[in-house]
């Protein structure tokens, strides 16, 4: 199967959403809670232009595979990006989430950002073990972090330097 990387646009969106809708009906991994659809994704991805970079994995037909994005991070300074990714349920370990980091670095710098973070789930092993491989370090954590649907979970934090 070959994986290639393009700029994520209005016409992934669906896509988009279906496959982080099916990671957050499987539970655990995501910090996000709350179901989106196409219009959402499409929403999430007009913010901050100019500041954010938005690319999908796909496969030989176009399907999308995975996506990741960075963006302006809330708690952070300018320099820094806020990073999120998603794979495909069952399609983890198959480069994915390498060729996307790699195209995500790449804009990063372009943007003018130095350094990555990324805000973990703790009991998010498959997340943690991504973002560790990719040469991530921990800096900080976040305790009793409450998501959308009232769970309560800890946040690792994890950086990146360009």
């Amino acid at each position: 199967m070959t994986i290639r990387i393009v700029p994520a646009g209005a016409l992934h969106c669906r896509e988009m959403a279906d496959l982080l809708n099916e990671i957050i009906r499987v539970g655990g991994t995501t910090a996000l809670a709350t179901e989106v659809d196409g219009e959402g994704i499409q929403s999430w991805m007009s913010r901050n232009p100019g500041r954010s970079a938005w690319h999908v994995a796909e496969d030989d037909s176009g399907r999308v595979l995975g996506f990741q994005w960075i963006t302006v991070g809330d708690d952070l300074p300018p320099e820094a990006a806020e990073i999120a990714t998603f794979a495909r349920v069952g399609m983890t370990g198959l480069g994915i989430g390498s060729k996307l980091f790699e195209a995500t670095k790449k804009a990063a710098r372009s943007l003018g950002y130095t350094w990555i973070n990324a805000n973990i789930r703790a009991d998010n092993t498959g997340g943690l073990s991504y973002y560790q491989s990719r040469g991530f370090e921990d800096y900080g954590r976040k305790t009793g972090v409450q998501l959308d649907n009232g769970l309560i979970v800890d946040k690792v934090l994890k950086r990146f330097d360009l």
